[in-house]
């Protein structure tokens, strides 16, 4: 689910990394070089060699991944959340590609939450429950809904339910914003504009790499030229990162400190500079317990410990717990299982219901679809198209997404 890639280094050199061939102590890479062409071609995997991880796509970084464990010839792959970060599209080449590898003879154990997945690649499906084995079904006899209701051990819908609201005020404004790239000497986002009302779900679909990221730390990142993180914490937005170990969370902190980081000063969790750790517990265990986050200790798990989904329920757990005026939520439901997406998509409408403002960054096609008001696709750093959800079909937002469509009104506005 995470990679472990060294960044400033080739593709090779990180397949090679460990198991070096070396003659008389001197590294021989032509010989490793043209295995792991042989492999990238065999398998449809298509990767550049010389390409360095750093500059290439999320979709080409699993895909080195995945030549790091055949270069090793193994015969047991371990897939553990693969297509958490991956777009649809990336999505579609994996499950190709992971196909390939069992035609060839390979065994692979696929985890995974995202049922269409396991509906569409897997043979056999074991499902784990709170830590507990629940049962192993043959996939031809099942459907989605037996292995959801067995995954969450109640039915699931797979709808969001949304009444029609007018949107409010404007809480977001932004006025022909441009991010610059750190990769390349293109912006990442091109004179951008749109705006974000009370009331309404925003949401910014595209296929990852195409300015989201950026625009996303434009705006969250506000004018920080003389305030304290402190300061910026009280401003009324919330955020939700796209990289919850590296801007959500500090690993070796507990779960309790990690869910008042941003409110440890305000009078309910302090007194004359020290913490109350009795009040810090209660709060803490009142979050876990309305959103479920599971962990082996409670409120004192260390973070690092727990599973990604956990982590992920935290960090929602503390941004929407804020009262924010705006919560900016970026890829909310990676790696949750299926009762989780569903309770957090309930949380995403009951902040708009309450006239709060969301903006959304999704690139889980059902989730934009189902649970945005309005739909702003991104492509090379521009807004091409503002779309409405109950009008436009998935293919056309596919067009969108891809480029190959453009909305006039969008680029004007």
């Amino acid at each position: 689910q995470h990679f472990k890639l060294v960044e400033c280094f080739s593709v090779l050199d990180n397949i090679i990394l460990g198991v070096e061939p070396n003659k008389m102590g001197f590294l021989q890479k032509q010989e490793a070089r043209k295995k792991v062409i042989d492999l990238s071609e065999k398998y449809g995997l298509h990767v550049d060699p010389d390409a360095i991880i750093e500059d290439i796509t999320v979709g080409m970084q699993q895909r080195t991944e995945i030549l790091k464990m055949l270069y090793r010839d193994n015969e047991v792959l371990i897939f553990d959340e693969p297509t958490a970060v991956l777009t649809p599209q990336e999505i579609e080449e994996l499950m190709k590609i992971m196909k390939n590898l069992a035609h060839e003879g390979k065994s692979i154990l696929f985890i995974t939450h995202k049922l269409n997945e396991i509906m569409e690649v897997a043979d056999r499906c074991t499902i784990l429950r709170k830590g507990k084995y629940i049962g192993t079904v043959d996939i031809a006899d099942t459907t989605k809904e037996e292995l959801s209701k067995m995954m969450v051990g109640r039915n699931v819908s797979f709808t969001v339910d949304k009444d029609e609201k007018e949107p409010g005020d404007t809480v977001l404004e932004v006025s022909h914003l441009t991010v610059a790239s750190r990769s390349h000497e293109n912006n990442a986002v091109r004179d951008v504009s749109f705006q974000v009302r009370r009331g309404e779900i925003v949401c910014i679909a595209g296929i990852d790499g195409n300015g989201q990221t950026e625009l996303v730390q434009g705006l969250t990142g506000q004018d920080i030229t003389n305030a304290t993180i402190r300061e910026r914490s009280k401003h009324g937005m919330s955020h939700i990162p796209e990289d919850r170990h590296k801007h959500g969370l500090v690993l070796d902190y507990t779960l309790e400190q990690n869910l008042v980081l941003q409110r440890y000063w305000q009078p309910q969790f302090e007194r004359a500079g020290f913490i109350k750790s009795g009040e810090v517990r209660r709060y803490a265990q009142k979050l876990i317990e309305q959103y479920d986050v599971r962990s082996g200790q409670g409120p004192v798990t260390i973070v690092r410990s727990m599973s990604g989904g956990n982590q992920q329920k935290a960090i929602i757990a503390r941004e929407i717990d804020k009262d924010p005026e705006l919560l900016v939520a970026v890829q909310p439901t990676r790696g949750l299982d299926v009762g989780a997406i569903e309770y957090i998509h309930k949380q995403l409408v009951a902040q708009r219901d309450k006239g709060k403002a969301v903006l959304l960054v999704s690139l889980e096609l059902d989730e934009v679809m189902d649970v945005s008001d309005r739909i702003l696709v991104m492509y090379e750093g521009e807004i091409v198209g503002e779309l409405d959800p109950k009008k436009v079909t998935v293919e056309e937002l596919g067009l969108y997404m891809a480029g190959a469509k453009r909305d006039k009104v969008a680029k004007e506005a």
